[in-house]
């Protein structure tokens, strides 16, 4: 039972954090939010995530690590669904 607990509360700490990291995607898109208070504080909370996909180089001005970043949180989290079916 507690070992349900965990795996949900991990489920949606992934998946809250895939949101964060989709609104840090759209940002990129109107320029200055990034400066603004809230773009400062949730890319302290993102950059060092997206600084683990830094061997995935930019092709001329399209980065791709945020796209890397968040098939690999959705894989983390098919993974923990996963294990968690096994586990009950």
């Amino acid at each position: 039972m507690a070992l349900s607990i965990i795996f949900i509360v991990l489920g949606y700490a992934i998946q809250i954090y895939s949101y964060a990291l989709l609104v840090y995607i759209l940002m990129s898109w109107f320029p200055g939010l990034y400066h603004t208070w809230f773009g400062r504080e949730l890319g302290k909370i993102i950059e060092p995530y997206l600084a683990i996909f830094s061997f995935v180089k930019p092709l001329g001005i399209f980065d791709f690590r945020p796209l890397v970043a968040w098939f690999g949180l959705q894989g983390l989290l098919y993974l923990l669904a996963y294990v968690s079916n096994l586990v009950s």
